[in-house]
C-alpha cells in the first residue's frame, strides 16, 4: 500500500461517520456539453479519451476497462474519474441512459476498488461527475442503485475531505476539492463544507497565475481550470454561500488569459498537452465565466506571446517549463505541474483569418508512452532541433533536464512587432543556446524569421513548420522555397536562405487523426544560424525579401 494511500485511511479514520441520505440534499446540472460520437462508441463497448480509444465493458460482457492492466493511468483516470457520462447524456436515448446505469453498478461491485479509483483528483472528478448526472443516471433508478451509489459517494466524500488540501501540484488538485465541495454541500455536511471553503483560496492561488495563465503552462488545462471555477462558483452562489473573492479575481484574470490562446477560428493554440475541443466550447465556457477584458499581448509569468496585424496572428512559447521533480505520484499517475509538458519552447503557431497555417503535432496525453512522447518531442512543435534532441527530457512523471533560462524581449513601433527570444535546453550536452527572432510587418503579410545556434562548433539542427492539414504545400525548390495554399485560397511562400528545404509527412493530433505536412529547413553543422520569410503572394506592394 503507498504511503499516500495509508495516510488517507488515517485521516478517514479520524472522521466522524457520515449520515447518507436517500438523494442529495441539492441537485447540480453538470454545465458543459458531451460528444455524441464518443456516446455512440461507449454503447459499443469502447471509451475515448484525448484521442485513446480502449474497451470499457461490463463483467458480464468480458469486463475490460476498470483493471490496471487495460490501458494507460491517464486513461484509467478518466474512466474511473465517470466524465464519459456526458457523452452518453449527449445522445438523449433510454439506451444510453441504461449503459450508463450498467456501467456505473459494474464499477461498484468491481471498478471500486482498484487503486486509482482512490486517488483524491479521479475521486473529485467522479463524485462531480455523479452529482452533476444525477437526473440523468439516478434520478429514476431502482432504489438499490440510488441507494448503493449515494453510499460509495458518502464513503469517497469522506475519505477525499480528509485528503485536502490534495498533494498534487497541478488541475488534479482543483479537481479533488470541486468534488468535495460538492458532495459536502450534496450531503448536508456543513464541517465538511467549511473545510472546503478554508482550502479554497490557497488553492486557487496555486493554480491560477497573476497573469492569468495556468499552473501547468498548458491551454488546455486553463479552460478545464476556468471550467472549475465556473463551477464551484455556481455551486456557492446556488447553496447560498459565500464565495472567497479569490474566485471572482481568478476567474478575472483567466479569462484573458484564455482568449489569448485562441487562434482565428475560435480554437485554441497546440501546447503543453492541448488538443482541440472546439470554438463552441471555449466560447460557451467565457460566457458562462462572465469573462471581460481582451486578449492580452503577454503573459508575463508563464511566458507566452501574442503577436496580431492584419488578419496574422502569431502565438509563441517564450517561457520556462513550470518547476517540478520528475517524481511518481499515486496508482502511476505525476502530481507535479509539468506532468504533460511537451519539449516545445520557443515553438510558435500562425493563423490567417479563420485559416490555421503554422501548428504544433497536438497531442494524446492517455496514450502509451512511446506515442504520447513522440508528441512531446521537440520535433513535433515548429520550432529548431538540435542534433536530433529534446529541449527538455521527457520522463513518464514530467520532465527532466529543461531549459532553465528562457528569455524574450519584445519591441513594436508603426504597427510592427518583433521578437527576440532565447533558451538555454541544450547548454548541457551541447553548450548551446537557441535563439529565434520574429519581425511581423504592420500589415500582417510578411513574417521573417532567423534561428540561430549560439555555442561552439553546433552540430546539425533542423527548424520544423508543422502545417496545418488544410494547407497545400507545394515546393519550389529551384527557389528554394515552398508555396502554401490555404483553405480560403490565399497562398504564402515560405522562403529560407543557409539551410536547405524540404517538405516531409507529418501528423495532426488536435482531434481524430490527420495526415499532414512540414516544412523543414536543415542546416549542416557549423551553421550559426538560418532566416526564413514567409510571406503573402500577391500583396499590395513590393513582395518581401531575404534580409
Amino acid at each position: 500500500m503507498s504511503d499516500w494511500l495509508r495516510g488517507a485511511r488515517r485521516m478517514v479514520a479520524g472522521l466522524k461517520p457520515v449520515r447518507v441520505p436517500e438523494a442529495p440534499a441539492r441537485a447540480f446540472r453538470d454545465l458543459w456539453p458531451g460528444d455524441a460520437g464518443r456516446g455512440h462508441r461507449l454503447l459499443r463497448g469502447e471509451c475515448e479519451v484525448a484521442g485513446t480509444v480502449r474497451p470499457l465493458v461490463t463483467a458480464e460482457e468480458g469486463g475490460q476497462g476498470w483493471a490496471e492492466g487495460s490501458g494507460s493511468a491517464p486513461w484509467r483516470a478518466a474512466v474511473h474519474g465517470f466524465a464519459w457520462l456526458r457523452d452518453l447524456r449527449a445522445l438523449g436515448t433510454d439506451g444510453a441512459r441504461l449503459r450508463a446505469r450498467d456501467l456505473t453498478t459494474d464499477w461498484l461491485s468491481r471498478g471500486g476498488t482498484e487503486s486509482i479509483a482512490a486517488v483524491p483528483e479521479v475521486a473529485g472528478a467522479r463524485l462531480s461527475a455523479w452529482l452533476g448526472h444525477w437526473d440523468f443516471l439516478a434520478a429514476t433508478a431502482e432504489d438499490s442503485f440510488r441507494r448503493a451509489l449515494m453510499v460509495r459517494l458518502a464513503q469517497d466524500a469522506r475519505g477525499l475531505v480528509a485528503t485536502l488540501p490534495a498533494e498534487g501540484r497541478h488541475r488534479g488538485s482543483l479537481a479533488a476539492l470541486k468534488g468535495a465541495l460538492a458532495a459536502a454541500v450534496a450531503l448536508g455536511e456543513e464541517a465538511w463544507v467549511a473545510r472546503c471553503l478554508r482550502v479554497l483560496p490557497g488553492e486557487i492561488d496555486r493554480q491560477i497565475l497573476p497573469d492569468g495563465a495556468h499552473v501547468e503552462r498548458s491551454p488546455g488545462q486553463l479552460l478545464l481550470a476556468v471550467q472549475d471555477l465556473i463551477e464551484i462558483r455556481n455551486l456557492l452562489h446556488g447553496s447560498s454561500l459565500e464565495a472567497p473573492p479569490h474566485l471572482a479575481l481568478a476567474l478575472d484574470r483567466a479569462a484573458p488569459a484564455l482568449r489569448l490562446f485562441r487562434h482565428g477560428d475560435g480554437g485554441l493554440a497546440l501546447f503543453n498537452g492541448t488538443r482541440d475541443d472546439g470554438a463552441a466550447l471555449v466560447d460557451l465556457v467565457l460566457t458562462q465565466g462572465q469573462a471581460r477584458g481582451r486578449a492580452p499581448l503577454i503573459l508575463a509569468e508563464a511566458g507566452f506571446q501574442r503577436l496580431q496585424a492584419g488578419r496574422t496572428l502569431i502565438i509563441a512559447d517564450c517561457g520556462p517549463p513550470p518547476e517540478g521533480r520528475a517524481a511518481p505520484g499515486p496508482a502511476g499517475l505525476p502530481r507535479q505541474a509539468d506532468r504533460f509538458h511537451h519539449a516545445g519552447t520557443l515553438a510558435f503557431e500562425m493563423s490567417v483569418g479563420r485559416d490555421r497555417l503554422i501548428v504544433n503535432c497536438g497531442a494524446v496525453p492517455a496514450a502509451e508512452g512511446p506515442w504520447r512522447d513522440a508528441l512531446r518531442a521537440t520535433a513535433a512543435h515548429s520550432t529548431l532541433v538540435l542534433a536530433d534532441t529534446n529541449s527538455s527530457e521527457l520522463r513518464e512523471e514530467g520532465l527532466g533536464r529543461r531549459p532553465e533560462a528562457v528569455e524574450a524581449e519584445r519591441q513594436e513601433a508603426n504597427g510592427a512587432q518583433w521578437l527576440d527570444a532565447s533558451h538555454d535546453g541544450y547548454r548541457r550536452g551541447f553548450g548551446a543556446l537557441h535563439r529565434r527572432r520574429l519581425y511581423l510587418s504592420e500589415s500582417g503579410d510578411d513574417l521573417r524569421g532567423e534561428d540561430s545556434v549560439e555555442g561552439e562548433n553546433p552540430p546539425a539542427y533542423a527548424v520544423r513548420f508543422h502545417l496545418h492539414p488544410g494547407v497545400v504545400a507545394s515546393p519550389q525548390l529551384e527557389d528554394n522555397a515552398v508555396l502554401l495554399r490555404l483553405p480560403s485560397g490565399a497562398s504564402w511562400r515560405l522562403r529560407a536562405s543557409r539551410a536547405k528545404l524540404s517538405v516531409e509527412d507529418s501528423v495532426f493530433m488536435a482531434g481524430e487523426p490527420r495526415r499532414t505536412s512540414q516544412v523543414v529547413l536543415s542546416a549542416e553543422a557549423g551553421t550559426p544560424s538560418v532566416q526564413w520569410a514567409l510571406s503573402r503572394v500577391n500583396q499590395s506592394g513590393p513582395a518581401a525579401t531575404d534580409d
